[in-house]
């Protein structure tokens, strides 16, 4: 069936947010203060997929702690495993759960990968046609069902670096979501954490959370401090009724898979059409006894130069030139 362009609508019913910073730059905290507000105003739970213990303090009442000291009220799995972080993912009931928060997504990367060494009998680095087996779990069963998903994602990562390695002297180009490379393009928003000590009393210091990207546009380009649900707020009325479902992966693959297998088989009769008229032509030059009738070949080989390919195309002009030059002499 040929994909036909249909009215654009908008198909996004629930947020999808990335957040990323150094250690101790708020973006747990963040997280559960929005997963809280998007979960109090669905009337349902918040699931927290923690990869290191993050959470636990955030589970009980600190008077002490000036902002939020009663407990969180959330749903935890403690894992790191990324097949255990898939199984749950597909166990949760829309109707219990409307938020959902891996902190960290960057553990769930290094499981992919560490699956794969855990193969290893060499210390020689991974091999490129690997790659795409390492990451296709990772992006499909858990990013993509996540985007796919009916539910308020939040995604934290950790921080790092990126270098110009192209020569001997690296030279830091920024810093970016410690995860697979294309991550940080899925999810609609993408903040990254800041924190900034006060020099005067050490115990004050101000969260930034600085917007890299919000496809709304509606944050898009600010820095908030000390941000909290209030600040996604201005985001909620803009959310549709109807969470859009992105293609299948595999389908895709099966179906671009058939193309190019049409298309290797066009090449192929090509190519057969294309030898037997080299070799009649070829026969044909070397046949010829005069520059005229040599002529005459050439002007029947322009008339089939469409059905050659260009190495035999390049093969009769060589025979060609060389038998003219051997009639001339």
């Amino acid at each position: 069936m040929t994909p036909k362009f249909t009215r654009a609508k908008p198909q996004q019913a629930a947020l999808k947010l990335l957040f990323y910073a150094p250690q101790g730059a708020g973006k747990t905290f963040t997280a559960l203060l929005v997963a809280e507000g998007l979960a109090a105003r669905d009337g349902k739970r918040i699931a927290v997929i923690d990869t290191e213990r993050g959470t636990d303090f955030y589970a009980q009442a600190i008077p002490k702690r000036t902002v939020h000291p009663e407990a969180f009220d959330f749903d935890a799995l403690y894992t790191r495993s990324l097949a255990g972080t898939i199984d749950a993912l597909r166990s949760l009931d829309p109707k219990e759960h409307s938020v959902v928060v891996i902190d960290s997504i960057s553990h769930l990367w290094d499981a992919a990968i560490n699956a794969y060494e855990g193969k290893r009998t060499s210390g020689d680095s991974i091999p490129f046609p690997a790659w795409a087996g390492i990451k296709r779990p990772y992006k499909r069963d858990v990013i993509q069902w996540l985007m796919d998903s009916p539910y308020h994602v939040i995604l934290c990562g950790r921080q790092r670096s990126v270098y110009d390695t192209s020569t001997d002297e690296w030279k830091r180009l920024g810093v970016e979501v410690r995860a697979e490379r294309e991550s940080g393009y899925e999810p609609h928003f993408t903040a990254r954490f800041e924190v900034v000590r006060d020099p005067k009393d050490t115990a004050r210091s101000t969260y930034l959370m600085i917007v890299e990207k919000d496809r709304m546009g509606v944050l898009a380009g600010r820095t908030f401090a000390n941000p909290s649900f209030k600040t996604f707020e201005p985001m909620l009325e803009y959310l549709g009724t109807r969470q859009a479902v992105s293609e299948d992966p595999d389908e895709v693959v099966e179906r671009d898979a058939e193309l190019q297998d049409e298309e290797a088989r066009k090449v192929a009769v090509k190519l057969q059409e294309s030898t037997v008229i080299k070799g009649e032509f070829t026969s044909k030059i070397g046949a010829a006894r005069t520059l005229q009738e040599l002529a005459v070949v050439a002007d029947e080989i322009k008339k089939k130069r469409t059905k050659l390919v260009e190495a035999h195309r390049n093969e009769l002009a060589e025979t060609y030139t060389a038998t003219q030059k051997a009639l001339q002499s």
